[in-house]
């Protein structure tokens, strides 16, 4: 945002700003939320607290944005969650959880350990030639997956020349495919030894693709340490951002699985059982927040949300019985995070009384308001959220100051046609956002630099949602449903054209 001058809790006028460029953004995240005090100082409370919170109200009040904006209050992970081969029970994983200091280290060790890359014309000529990147007979480097030069199309070193077989014997062509394999593999790595500040240590050159891969004796060292670990994987990064959003997840999403392994995790053939494991949103969420938003569609699964607020940990298995990964699991998988939930009012109901106690008990159940008093300050604060949205949309010019004025007005007409509030601006948002999208689109098309007054009153005419323009249309919905299906829908469904309904207009409308 540039040359912001004003913020709204100055209580400005509008008569103070020019356009919205005028209005500084806040650089808190819960200071963006707008009209929603109450749940704003809870969900500080929340975040220092770690307690949960539902959030109920209609949609585009801004119950996403609370649950995103404490996430940022919350401090950095503090750990990483691997899981572990077991070597005595591989269908069994192991769990580690590692803290910041242990994971910095490893890492600083995995760093020594992938060593110093270079290219192949920066190694020693007989290393060079000897991984196979360097011609022995005309000096050209090219990659080592290449037997022959492509400069001189002569093998690139003796090693390299295997005896020509006849085409007709397939025995002797297996050999010597073999012995192609067999002399790649070996002349992948070479061992050698060099000086370096007066001493002489063991110092290793590996094929790494197209460079290679230098490895000095504390590397070597490293490696070995890092082979007598069992093998493991990061299930749970410790960089990962502290907002999981799992509104709309399947059981799989939202609890983990394990892959299916075709070689049901052979030693072999398979990939191992620790490899497969996929964890689920509530594993993502640990250290942060899990947010679902029409929680009641999440239906049966709400007990599962329980166990894991309640335990802070869940297993994963494999949650398909027909799936090589229905006889893994790996148990004692941390979940430790504030859950924030979201649901409209009529379906209150639908929440379970257990998840619903769960969050009475160790936390906040929060009713969105859906309109804030026709204030000073609070006018700034809807002048304050239509730069926001100028400002995150990235695509759309500053509104002016006459532009804004009727954006508020907007915002007092649907307080009254809505909640049937007087003296009162709407919190319904998110509709009022895509106003101001749909305003800033005018202004682009016709090429001006900012979005005034008329873009706006012409946005309004198209932000129409569609049961308003059927009516515009067709005098009634039902008139509409009616004069929209053919002449075959009403034989083959008669529903759809003889019931009796009660149109827009308060008459009967029978097709």
């Amino acid at each position: 945002m540039q040359n912001t001058v004003i913020e709204a809790n100055d209580k400005f006028m509008l008569s103070d700003i020019e356009t919205t460029e005028d209005i500084a953004i806040p650089k808190k995240p819960l200071d963006m939320v707008i009209g929603q005090q109450e749940a704003v100082e809870i969900a500080k409370i929340a975040a220092k607290q770690h307690r949960h919170m539902l959030l109920v109200g209609p949609p585009g009040t801004g119950k996403s944005m609370i649950g995103q904006a404490l996430s940022l209050y919350l401090p950095a992970p503090a750990q990483e969650i691997q899981v572990v081969h077991n070597p005595e029970n591989p269908e069994r994983p192991l769990v580690e959880v590692k803290d910041r200091e242990k994971v910095m280290s490893e890492r600083k060790t995995q760093e020594v350990v992938d060593g110093e890359i270079i290219r192949p014309e920066e190694a020693p000529i007989n290393i060079s030639e000897k991984l196979g990147y360097r011609c022995m007979n005309c000096g050209e480097y090219s990659s080592p997956k290449e037997l022959s030069c492509p400069r001189c199309s002569k093998p690139k070193s003796k090693s390299q020349t295997p005896a020509q077989p006849s085409p007709f014997n397939i025995e002797i062509i297996n050999q010597a495919a073999g012995l192609i394999e067999g002399l790649m593999k070996q002349n992948a790595r070479v061992t050698t030894t060099r000086k370096r500040f007066g001493k002489e240590e063991v110092v290793v050159f590996e094929q790494f693709g197209e460079f290679i891969k230098i490895l000095d004796q504390e590397a070597l060292e490293k490696q070995r340490e890092l082979e007598k670990q069992s093998p493991r994987k990061i299930l749970v990064n410790l960089s990962r951002t502290p907002f999981v959003l799992a509104t709309g997840a399947s059981e799989t999403e939202l609890l983990g699985d394990v892959k299916h392994d075709p070689y049901g995790g052979h030693p072999q053939l398979g990939i191992p059982p620790y490899e497969r494991v996929v964890p689920g949103s509530v594993h993502e969420a640990h250290e942060g927040v899990l947010f679902i938003d029409e929680l009641p569609h999440l239906g049966p699964l709400q007990r599962y949300i329980l166990t894991a607020m309640q335990e802070r940990r869940f297993p994963i298995v494999g949650r398909n019985p027909q799936s090589s990964g229905a006889s893994v699991r790996v148990d004692d998988v941390p979940c430790n995070f504030i859950f924030i939930g979201a649901c409209n009012i009529q379906d209150l109901h639908h929440i379970l009384s257990p998840l619903r106690s769960r969050v009475i008990g160790s936390g906040y159940e929060v009713l969105i308001e859906t309109t804030m008093d026709d204030s000073d300050l609070n006018t700034a604060k809807m002048a304050q959220f239509i730069a926001q949205e100028i400002f995150q949309d990235g695509r759309i010019p500053p509104m002016s100051r006459d532009g804004v004025e009727e954006v508020i007005e907007e915002a007092k007409r649907r307080a009254k046609g809505i909640d049937n509030k007087d003296n009162a601006l709407t919190l319904r948002l998110r509709d009022l956002g895509g106003l101001v999208r749909i305003a800033g689109d005018l202004a682009i098309i016709n090429r001006s630099e900012i979005i005034e007054r008329k873009h706006v009153v012409e946005a309004l005419k198209r932000n129409k949602p569609l049961e308003q323009q059927i009516k515009d249309k067709y005098g009634s919905y039902m008139s509409g449903v009616g004069s929209d299906i053919s002449g075959a829908q009403k034989e083959v469904n008669p529903y759809y054209y003889w019931n009796q309904q009660a149109s827009g207009d308060g008459s009967i409308y029978h097709g």
